[in-house]
């Protein structure tokens, strides 16, 4: 239905003037017509009317109507700020006042055993989901296509359950949902041709918000540990995008001295962005992590509580790593807390304290050696840990307590990790066995090693090696992935593949303000071509160099060793005279003063 409706609504809103004028604060730069939250409301509730009626309306229409009425509320809301453009704090009230409404029908999450603070997570939960996915309309199609993954990967977590308390019917309203939402994708993906504006964001976020806790117990934290995990992980991971991108940008901004309600162009898409990857790419990237979210929402349920918690401990990990590196992204002309040395706030204090002095660092390692340890037992004993989870726990503060000083003994956590090479990964392994045989001995000395397995110890050595390594190199892999991404600059050949070519490469990458993206290398060595070179090709040598121009659209030349004579000189610029091409060709030059 939305596929149908969102050209109209498009056509009435351009004829109105009720478009989007690109502003410095917001990411779009030509004028895009407004309201298409009215196609997504429409399809979804239309769709959802007919099919509750021909299902029966006593069944699949009435036990969900506030919740749809309240979605309505929250729509209407949205339409007034994108007509009239409402004050932060008004529309913040109007939320609170529709959240209060839908708790009084007796909507309340019973994720704690206290109704007080059930009736505050509540209200957190449906105000923050909403307000993140009008935070996270911020580039064409990133807000529509994880909220059609979210009620995706819901139905299907839906589908896949045994029946419970109006599981059905919040099905039905799920599948209605992700069908609308779709449906204006098409319409708002990279380039938009319209935005679904607030009346859009706040709509499908309250929604969604509702729709991933509706039907969950009231006294889920009465039914045990293992349950509540599943009731609060299925709905946390599957809108884990929205509310990670909420939190990111939220801290940035607090870091940097700026208000959290200010807007700007500092989310997760706006970095990635910066860092060279395309619009579409970086919204791909964010559909990526939205659909293994979802994914192990799914898994939760049946791999079983500790293999499911690793799972989602090892993606964790990677996410830290990747918004790590984005949070390194300068997008901010102000001075960050971490600069404020003498700063007495308490927020710059405890910042600096944990940067500074590297105790993030120490508790992301005690996370990884608790992670590796866990998987080992899971390796060894095919899954099932069982009686031997009471060795694990005994054994697990021996072996941090081993692991982290060895790291310390070895100067672990004064190397760079933006640096981070050969060496380095040796001294890794040293202070990892070293950790390793420590708590091996401690075993040995105080229990006897007995109900200890060895193989356990070898399986850990292997994997916390392997997690140490890549978390050191995470930033170099990223840098890497960026790069063969990256296709901003003019097309720049290099002429020698040797030391001198790989320093001109390092140049060129690590300083953007010279915007040259590199085609390859030429070499006058003949068996080298078709080889690779940190990454870039050797297209061949001198007598390939007209072929070479005309292929790659070659405007920039750099000539990365001295030895050229002048008769090669001469050959150059025969080739870029006789093809017409205006090649600007440099030599590079190593100055120590």
């Amino acid at each position: 239905m939305a596929v149908f409706l969102t050209p109209l609504v498009r056509w009435f809103a351009v004829n109105r003037g009720y478009v989007a004028v690109p502003r410095e604060n917001r990411w779009h730069r030509r004028k895009t017509a407004l309201l298409g939250g009215v196609s997504i409301f429409m399809a979804v509730n239309g769709a959802w009317s007919v099919m509750a009626f021909q299902l029966g309306w006593g069944q699949f229409g009435a036990p969900v109507l506030p919740m749809v009425l309240c979605g309505a509320a929250m729509f209407g809301l949205g339409l007034v700020d994108d007509l009239r453009q409402m004050a932060p704090q008004h529309k913040l009230a109007g939320q609170l006042i529709i959240t209060s409404a839908l708790i009084y029908f007796g909507f309340r999450l019973g994720w704690t055993q206290f109704d007080t603070l059930n009736l505050l997570l509540t209200i957190l939960w449906l105000v923050g989901i909403t307000n993140a996915f009008n935070l996270l309309d911020n580039m064409d199609g990133l807000a529509a296509g994880i909220a059609f993954l979210g009620a995706f990967f819901l139905a299907l977590c839906l589908f896949l359950t045994p029946p419970f308390y109006l599981r059905d019917q919040t099905l039905l309203l799920s599948l209605c949902y992700a069908g609308a939402v779709l449906g204006f994708l098409i319409y708002n993906f990279n380039p938009a041709k319209i935005f679904m504006g607030d009346a859009g964001s706040l709509y499908i976020g309250f929604l969604l918000a509702c729709l991933t806790v509706s039907g969950s117990s009231a006294k889920a934290a009465e039914q045990g540990f293992v349950h509540l995990v599943s009731v609060i992980g299925v709905p946390v991971m599957i809108l884990f995008v929205p509310i990670l991108d909420t939190a990111f940008v939220s801290f940035m901004r607090k870091l940097f001295h700026r208000r959290i309600s200010q807007g700007g162009k500092d989310h997760s898409s706006h970095r990635m962005v910066a860092i060279g990857l395309t619009e579409r790419k970086a919204v791909l990237v964010l559909y990526a992590f939205a659909a293994v979210s979802g994914g192990l929402a799914v898994a939760i349920n049946y791999v079983g509580l500790g293999p499911g918690i690793l799972l989602i401990g090892l993606y964790l990990l990677f996410v830290v790593f990747f918004w790590v590196y984005l949070g390194k992204v300068k997008v901010y002309p102000e001075r960050s807390i971490l600069a404020d040395v003498e700063s007495r706030s308490i927020t710059p204090i405890l910042v600096n304290f944990t940067y500074r002095k590297g105790i993030l660092v120490v508790l992301l390692d005690a996370g990884m050696i608790t992670i590796a340890y866990y998987s080992a037992y899971l390796l060894r004993f095919e899954g099932q840990v069982g009686t031997n989870f009471g060795i694990f726990l005994k054994s697990l503060p021996i072996l941090l307590a081993a692991q982290i000083a060895s790291f310390f003994l070895f100067g672990v956590y004064q190397s760079v990790w933006e640096t981070v090479g050969l060496r380095d990964l040796i001294v890794f392994l040293k202070s990892i066995t070293l950790g390793c045989v420590v708590t091996i001995l401690f075993l040995l000395f105080v229990y006897r090693f007995e109900s200890f397995s060895r193989a356990v110890f070898m399986i850990y050595w292997v994997i916390i090696f392997v997690m140490v390594s890549l978390s050191r190199l995470s930033s170099r892999i990223l840098d890497e992935f960026v790069k063969s991404n990256k296709q901003n600059g003019d097309p720049v050949l290099i002429y020698g593949a040797g030391v001198g070519g790989q320093m001109v490469i390092r140049e060129i990458e690590s300083n953007p303000d010279l915007n040259l993206s590199i085609v390859g290398f030429i070499d006058d060595k003949s068996f080298l071509k078709g080889k690779r070179v940190k990454g870039y090709k050797v297209l061949g040598g001198i007598d390939d160099f007209e072929s070479i121009l005309i292929k790659y659209n070659v405007t920039e030349m750099i000539i990365a060793y001295k030895g050229i004579d002048s008769k090669k000189r001469k050959a150059i610029a025969d080739v870029c005279e006789k093809i017409k091409v205006n090649v600007n060709i440099r030599q590079m030059k190593l100055i120590i003063d």
